[in-house]
């Protein structure tokens, strides 16, 4: 049920972790004294998933000016990092077995940011045999058919059986659940639904057991203070055709937040000074961007049933 309290609350959430990942947008940078080939890991990682956030953010258009400029400034920011995907092309030309760079490119894309060479590369590479045999466990390779989405490529025939081969798929018994399938779990839900932009995306069966389960697990999360993996389970209540928004489990989210806006990922003690908090602290930061503009976003889903709408 939409609670308009709970709406203002992730509007709250969002907005000052955003403004967290802005002052720390330094921290974001690559590195500058290492070849182009040895740029990789955690660096990476952290600026698309910043871009990710900043992306998705300006997409779903639910956010205010103070948080938009400062979603633009951020995207904007992480594809210079990237040097306007010539550093991705570089990288896909060193490895090109490796899928990161165009699933990195896929994100930008997507917001309008173009470089030709990488996707007239990434579309060569796609149509060669090896990547039919590219070796990922199941959830990764629901993300490279999303990246191959992004450039319009079709999804392979084998959808279904690829769906099926991940965890979530398999809808084991609950109480099996643990971290490493957890994340399996949000990531499966993420690349079918294309963030909650196609609800639909995610097959009935799947949709009916996160329905019955995933408030168990957004508790369990909740009581142990794993505050990254429930970010992320509040996102995938909104990535689902009967999102229930969880009033209780945003509020617990909520008083989580530190006052300076960052969000702790619920394993380690965030030390006070942010330089020294970041490495361990910014993934569940921009987890609260996503899940608080995700949950905004669906409040005002006009395709959400009648009784299930803010009042006016």
């Amino acid at each position: 049920m939409i609670d308009a309290a709970t709406v203002r609350l992730a509007q709250q959430v969002t907005d000052r972790a955003l403004a967290w990942l802005s002052r720390m947008r330094s921290s974001f940078a690559l590195p500058r004294d290492v070849e182009d080939h040895e740029v990789r890991g955690e660096a990476l990682k952290s600026l698309s998933e910043l871009a990710l956030a900043a992306g998705l953010l300006l997409r779903a258009a639910v956010a205010g000016p103070d948080s938009s400029r400062t979603a633009r400034e951020l995207l904007d920011f992480a594809w210079r990092e990237f040097r306007e995907g010539e550093l991705l092309y570089e990288l896909q030309c060193y490895t090109p077995a490796a899928t990161y760079p165009w699933e990195i490119y896929g994100q930008f894309a997507t917001s309008g940011y173009r470089h030709p060479r990488l996707e007239e590369l990434a579309l060569h590479l796609d149509g060669l045999r090896a990547a039919r045999f590219t070796e990922h466990v199941p959830n990764r390779r629901l993300g490279l058919l999303a990246s191959r989405r992004r450039l319009g490529l079709p999804d392979p025939p084998d959808l279904a059986e690829q769906i099926g081969r991940t965890w979530l798929g398999g809808m084991p018994e609950p109480w099996m659940l643990d971290a490493s399938n957890a994340y399996g779990v949000t990531h499966t839900v993420f690349h079918l639904t294309d963030w909650g932009a196609d609800p639909a995306g995610l097959p009935v069966p799947m949709q009916e057991y996160l329905e019955r389960w995933l408030p168990v697990w957004a508790e369990v999360f909740a009581e142990t203070r794993t505050w990254d993996l429930l970010g992320e389970f509040l996102m995938v209540d909104m990535c689902l055709e009967r999102p229930r928004f969880h009033a209780g489990i945003w509020e617990s989210f909520a008083a989580a937040q530190r006052a300076d806006g960052m969000v702790p990922n619920g394993v380690t003690r965030p030390p006070d000074d942010p330089l020294r908090a970041f490495p361990n602290h910014h993934h569940p930061t921009i987890v609260a961007v996503v899940a608080g503009t995700l949950t905004v976003s669906r409040a005002l889903d006009p395709t959400l049933h009648d009784r299930d709408r803010l009042p006016a």
